[in-house]
């Protein structure tokens, strides 16, 4: 009898999926990026966005810019300029993407943050909304990730998903305008996996 209990047990063990694969394979509900972040010394640095477009190119979210971007620094009697207009390398992929010019103050303080005085992770989550907090259809998007380095050394990290993906990683490919190995290490282990 204690044999046969145990045969049983084992056979329904064997039929049941392993908790991991059913984790896996459910439907992804989110995106979630993130990487490693050391400030750097000097102007024409620490500067990034992160932001998610469709198929077209168009920008459906910016999920964070740095606030000197979108800001600029006021010192002593100058002009209120926002950074990337003072500064035309800060992040130059996503002014073009967003059509910048054409936002308000108000709309690029939606997404705008303060640049991270300390090291660390840094941990970005889209919910699969557009700006004004509405569902985008399913489909395939991208995600990017845009840090200036160092004047005109900007990097930027960039892969293709699907709504419609199971949960797991996102393929990232990088691009360097201008190597610098003084600022190299200003944003590594850049990651982005659907949730």
């Amino acid at each position: 009898m204690k044999k046969i209990s145990i045969a049983i047990l084992a056979a329904l063990l064997v039929c049941l999926p392993p908790m991991a694969q059913t984790k896996k394979s459910a439907k992804a509900s989110g995106l979630e990026v993130s990487f490693n972040y050391q400030r750097q010394a000097g102007p024409g640095s620490n500067q990034y966005a992160v932001w998610i477009e469709n198929e077209k190119g168009e920008v459906v979210k910016t999920l964070f810019v740095t606030s000197y971007t979108t800001k600029g620094r006021v010192r002593g009697n100058e002009q209120p300029m926002r950074g990337y207009i003072k500064r035309p390398n800060c992040v130059p992929a996503w002014v073009k993407a967003v059509k910048a010019n054409d936002l308000s103050d108000q709309q690029l303080d939606a997404f705008t943050g303060a640049t991270p005085q300390a090291n660390g992770v840094q941990t970005f989550n889209w919910d699969f909304t557009d700006q004004q907090g509405r569902s985008v259809p399913a489909g395939t998007y991208r995600v990017v990730v845009e840090a200036t380095l160092y004047q005109a050394s900007t990097i930027t990290y960039a892969g293709t998903f699907s709504t419609k993906d199971k949960a797991g990683e996102v393929a990232l490919t990088s691009k360097l305008t201008e190597p610098d190995e003084s600022h190299k290490d200003m944003v590594t282990n850049v990651k982005a996996a659907l949730k």
